[in-house]
């Protein structure tokens, strides 16, 4: 019996959150006869969604993730994990942090990045000071560690001294609903969000430093008026330390090249890809960085970051630049909206990029380090 962490799948609706809801669900297609319990915190059953197979059994709590960081962290308590999911023979934690278990179930802990350690300028002081004491201690007691990129394995040894055979990098699928919509879905989608008839380079992901929206408002400004007609349409819900990115957009007067969307439905996203004329991805860090494979695979060429993870998953079908040179970022941007031979071939090999990163693919080489990690001795 492996028991599975789906916390983060329930209470969030991208990220995190995101990749644990695909993984687990296309885990169900790939093994129906291992027993899978998934625990979640600070839920109730009728609210939870359809299990992914007839193996999968529920383990919900009402005590929330809050409480349970509090019990297992702050205070250090022995509450193992299995007094809420029943015996296991290996528990997977799914989000940075690993509960106390009995000595007799092997576990494993997903650890998506260190932008804590790396950027520690872009998290929240008090998620890092907790981050600080708790993903060390959870890192040093697990049996094995996945993380999301070699880049973020680098990290892990490189920081924490893990050893190298303890890490296996487990790739993210990109969802099949990523994929070029009609001219009339486009269409439709830029009225609902007011975005107009205009060019648009577009940007997703919560409103925080890490994202590096700031830089991105200054690299279209400084475009200049050859570009006027070219809209920044942000999409993301409000996040930490976001008030400099705000500040930003009234100190360079963007007002109205400058649009911040909010949270838009997940069903409108592949659209908003397609009718954008390029992807900005110029973060400061990223584990993975879904939006780079997204837009690709929508047919909208990218300009990510030439750090962390994202040269990784852009490949060759990506323009790269350093995160905090404007004037690259701005140089970037002026080239695709400029010479249609690169925007061409950037597209062809985005698409062949896209297609590198299946779930299905992602499942299974998640079912060979389940199997790895039960045959330890």
């Amino acid at each position: 019996m492996i028991g599975i962490d789906y916390t983060a799948a329930y209470e969030q609706g991208a990220g995190i959150g995101r990749l644990v809801r695909d993984l687990i669900h296309t885990l169900g297609q790939e093994d129906s006869q291992t027993t899978y319990k998934l625990f979640v915190a600070g839920a109730t059953s009728p609210r939870l969604p359809a299990l992914p197979n007839t193996n999968f059994i529920w383990k919900p709590t009402r005590i929330t993730p809050l409480w349970f960081a509090r019990i297992w962290y702050r205070a250090r308590i022995y509450y193992p994990i299995e007094l809420f999911t029943g015996q296991l023979q290996l528990y997977h934690a799914t989000d940075f942090t690993l509960p106390p278990t009995l000595p007799s179930t092997k576990t494993i802990l997903t650890v998506h990045d260190l932008s804590y350690v790396q950027a520690p300028e872009t998290t929240h002081p008090i998620l890092k000071r907790y981050l600080d004491q708790v993903v060390p201690w959870s890192v040093k007691r697990a049996n094995h560690i996945i993380v999301d990129s070699t880049a973020t394995r680098q990290d892990l040894i490189d920081i924490y001294n893990t050893p190298p055979e303890k890490v296996s990098v487990l790739l993210s699928g990109v969802d099949p609903r990523f994929q070029r919509s009609s001219n009339t879905h486009i269409d439709l989608v830029r009225q609902k969000y007011n975005i107009g008839d205009n060019r648009y380079i577009f940007s997703i992901g919560t409103v925080q430093p890490r994202k590096n929206y700031g830089r991105i408002v200054e690299a279209l400004h400084h475009l200049g008026n050859e570009f006027s007609d070219v809209k920044l349409v942000i999409a993301g819900g409000k996040g930490w330390l976001d008030s400099p990115i705000y500040e930003t957009v009234e100190r360079l007067d963007m007002h109205e090249r400058v649009m911040f969307a909010g949270f838009v439905d997940d069903e409108d996203v592949p659209a908003l890809y397609s009718g954008a004329t390029i992807t900005a991805y110029p973060s400061l860090y990223e584990g993975f960085g879904f939006p780079i494979l997204e837009s690709m695979a929508c047919g909208t060429p990218v300009v990510t970051s030439n750090v962390s993870s994202m040269p990784e998953v852009a490949g060759n079908a990506a323009l790269l630049v350093d995160p905090y040179d404007v004037n690259a970022l701005s140089n970037s941007l002026r080239e695709l909206l400029t010479k249609p031979v690169l925007r061409e071939r950037l597209i062809t090999l985005g698409y062949a990029q896209a297609e590198k990163f299946t779930w299905q693919q992602a499942a299974q080489n998640l079912l060979s380090i389940y199997e790895r990690v039960l045959a330890q001795g």
